[in-house]
């Protein structure tokens, strides 16, 4: 990948306008198809790892040490930066702190924290709750406070719309915009209008999640950036295009019960050892090999 952009960058490239796509990714193997392809950024999803990791929904039963180690393991894999979606904080506003510290140090470069109870659920989910305003504010404040680098944002983002109604969303992001969030997110706003709207009541950097089979329609990212957005994330299409995928030649072999002429359905065998850079590898053992 050519122009690799640096953890300092993050913040010039999600600039209101921009509508930077930020590929979810749930794991390394991931990550290196998003870098591959070219995407400056990478948005390490929740809802991904728990899927992948544990085949379960995104209901929050990831924990922060198994988050912090997907992150880290993601990190050695992607050379840009890494938005992670750091759900609620883990707890009150003294595990906000924590989370910061150790998803920080685990190779961060931005973290979302959302106003949900804990245990959470995915933002397109029904059923969500919100914990109150005054404590979401606090739980910022301590994130804020608690990273080590002025360069790691804190993206906050509200799940409001459902449990309390747009103006209180709306009225969420400014207050948590003033407690110290770089970045705010509305989550799951449920027709154009709304869309159109936010950026223009909350003039500084947001986010939209583009869910496909979700509550929040889909516009092409030309006019994403015409709204004013600054990042659009598309954090499960990697993993519904890789389910698709396994079902597909799964499928055929189940039928068949063998590959034969639908070895197109898969990657070749030498492009999987491309994309986890097999070579590289191979040099080091030559490198370090004992000589007799």
């Amino acid at each position: 990948m050519t122009g690799v952009a640096s953890p300092g960058d993050l913040r010039a490239l999600l600039a209101p306008g921009a509508a930077l796509l930020l590929p979810g990714v749930s794991n390394a193997l991931a990550a290196r198809v998003v870098a591959d392809l070219g995407f400056p950024v990478a948005y390490v999803t929740g809802a991904g790892i728990a899927n992948t990791y544990l085949g379960i929904p995104d209901n929050g039963l990831v924990t922060l040490t198994e988050l912090a180690r997907h992150v880290a393991a993601i990190r050695d894999s992607f050379p840009g930066p890494l938005v992670v979606d750091a759900d609620t904080g883990f707890g009150n506003a003294l595990n906000m702190a924590r989370t910061v510290q150790v998803l920080e140090r685990a190779g961060a470069d931005a973290l979302q924290i959302e106003d949900q109870v804990f245990p959470k659920r995915c933002g397109h989910f029904s059923g969500k709750e919100v914990i109150p305003k005054a404590e979401m504010v606090a739980k910022l404040k301590a994130a804020a406070d608690a990273r080590r680098s002025a360069d790691l944002l804190i993206i906050a983002r509200t799940d409001a719309i459902a449990p309390e109604g747009y103006e209180a969303a709306i009225d969420r992001a400014a207050a948590y915009r003033d407690a110290g969030a770089d970045v705010t997110f509305v989550e799951a706003p449920t027709s154009m209008e709304q869309i159109a709207e936010i950026p223009k009541r909350l003039p500084w950097p947001q986010i939209i999640n583009i869910v496909i089979g979700g509550r929040t329609p889909e516009l092409p990212n030309a006019k994403l950036k015409e709204l004013g957005y600054a990042g659009v994330i598309y954090a499960n299409v990697a993993l519904q295009a890789s389910l698709l995928g396994m079902q597909a030649a799964l499928g055929e072999l189940k039928r068949t019960g063998h590959m034969g002429h639908a070895k197109a359905l898969v990657v070749d065998f030498s492009e999987r050892q491309r994309l986890v850079h097999k070579d590289a590898f191979d040099a080091l053992e030559r490198k370090y090999a004992a000589k007799p």
